[in-house]
């Protein structure tokens, strides 16, 4: 499954983090950053970070 965010939208609440750290986290500045491309283990956790994003933007392919 492909994982992109939508930065333009992206206020950083972090609930993406929370919900699969596996896959978003932080970086030094306190920006986003992600696994762009992930295998089915995560799916249930990255569908649930997309779920829980405020701004819905997140997207999801495949």
């Amino acid at each position: 499954m492909k994982v992109h965010v939508d930065m333009s939208i992206c206020l950083l609440h972090g609930q993406c983090v929370i919900a699969a750290p596996e896959v978003f986290s932080f970086d030094d500045d306190g920006g986003l950053v992600w696994v762009k491309e992930i295998g089915e283990d995560l799916r249930a956790d990255t569908e649930a970070a997309a779920d829980a994003c405020p701004e819905q933007a997140i997207v999801l392919e495949g």
